[in-house]
């Protein structure tokens, strides 16, 4: 009997996907719920589990294809599937390879593209993810011991002759045209929308990181241990944030319509890069975390976002966004606005200056701020004064404890 596959709920708003990849083949066995295509949105990669075990038969979608939520991917094919004979007797190497076959069917798109790209047998390496599944990271440490062990001394057979390197022909030039995913694409169309739509404009100013750093290297070591998780720089950032957003509410409001809505809750959103392309998850309701509570959800999303496994709630919302291209190395920079957001935060590398503080020039570790604003909501008074507030917290913390 054939068992038909369709393409479920992709989430509010959300009404058509492209197939990115089929994790199964036809003939291939699949269990059930087992991940057999994964599927690209505006947002995320989803991937399709099998309604009943079977054997994979037709792609009626191919890979590319745009489909629409409950149209027909596959058919799953379940008739004998339970009553067939058992099969002789395989070699000894069957069963690792089948082992292996089915470890790497559990494996996440992300995943599984590092463990192709690398030339590594998942069956080898110990999972440190939820329920010890293999993440990116895993792979990836795979991958590096691989190339630092010694090769075997192994007696060699003649030395055949050596192939010529592949080269370019002096003066060939080529192309490689690669289509764009449908996540690439969306964000293309939402970033220009943006800077056609909101009357767009940034303003700068420059912080003394010290006694945030200062305050890091004294607590680090306790905060994680007690909580698990590191003392980043993005909690107090996002605690300075809070400050700014209450006392300049237009900064955490959105146009809709003829009308301005303000929210009287601070839900972040936090850009995170992500294999394909940069994604936006929300740290809800951050006005009422902890810097513990912060850092958690941060690290939570970032080691989703590399997995391929955020959804579509994890990005749904937000009134406010900070992006952080210093770790990119990035020095300065004019974010753009996250539709519907009104403003977004600009984060820079932090590098030693020379500045002046009671009349003596010093160095002290410096960071470049922006904020990018849409000026149809927020006058210029009020974004440089949510950027100072943010400036004058970070500077000084115990702003950031008595909620000044």
């Amino acid at each position: 009997m054939s068992i038909e596959v369709k393409v479920p709920v992709l989430g509010e708003s959300v009404s058509e996907a492209t197939v990115g990849q089929w994790l199964k083949q036809p003939g291939e066995a699949v269990a059930l719920d087992e991940p057999i295509a994964s599927l690209e949105t505006d947002k995320v990669a989803v991937e399709v589990p099998s309604p009943v075990a079977g054997i994979m038969g037709a792609h009626v979608a191919a890979e590319g294809d745009t489909v629409a939520v409950g149209a027909l991917l596959g058919l799953i094919e379940t008739s004998g599937v339970a009553t067939a004979p058992a099969a002789a007797p395989a070699p000894a190497a069957a069963p690792a390879a089948a082992a292996v076959a089915d470890d790497a069917a559990a494996l996440s798109p992300a995943v599984r593209r590092a463990v192709l790209e690398h030339g590594i047998d998942p069956a080898t390496v110990k999972g440190t993810g939820k329920d010890g599944r293999l993440t990116k990271e895993d792979v990836l440490a795979a991958a590096q011991a691989k190339q630092a062990a010694p090769a075997p001394v192994v007696a060699a057979p003649a030395p055949a002759p050596a192939p010529a390197p592949v080269v370019s022909v002096s003066g060939e030039r080529r192309e490689e045209r690669v289509k764009m995913t449908r996540l690439r694409q969306t964000i293309a169309k939402r970033l220009k929308s943006a800077q056609e739509t909101a009357a767009m404009l940034t303003t700068f100013n420059d912080v003394d990181m010290s006694a945030v750093m200062e305050a890091r290297a004294k607590y680090k070591d306790v905060f994680e241990k007690k909580h698990g998780v590191k003392l980043g720089l993005m909690s107090f950032f996002a605690k300075a944030s809070v400050l700014a957003l209450k006392d300049i509410p237009a900064v955490n409001a959105q146009m809709q319509g003829d009308e301005i809505v303000y929210f009287d809750y601070v839900d972040i959103s936090v850009a995170v890069s992500a294999p394909n392309g940069l994604v936006v998850p929300v740290v809800r309701d951050v006005d009422k975390m902890s810097f513990a509570g912060i850092e958690k959800a941060i690290a939570d999303y970032g080691k989703k976002a590399r997995d391929g496994t955020l959804t579509m709630a994890d990005m749904a919302g937000g009134t406010f966004t900070i992006s952080n291209g210093g770790v990119f190395g990035g020095l300065m920079s004019t974010p753009i606005i996250n539709p519907p957001q009104s403003a977004v935060l600009g984060l820079h590398r932090i590098e030693d200056r020379p500045v002046v503080r009671d009349g003596q020039i010093v160095v002290r570790p410096m960071m470049y701020i922006a904020l990018s604003y849409d000026h149809r909501i927020i006058d210029g008074r009020e974004a440089v004064t949510a950027l100072k507030t943010i400036k004058e917290a970070i500077e000084d913390p115990t702003r950031l404890l008595i909620d000044m």
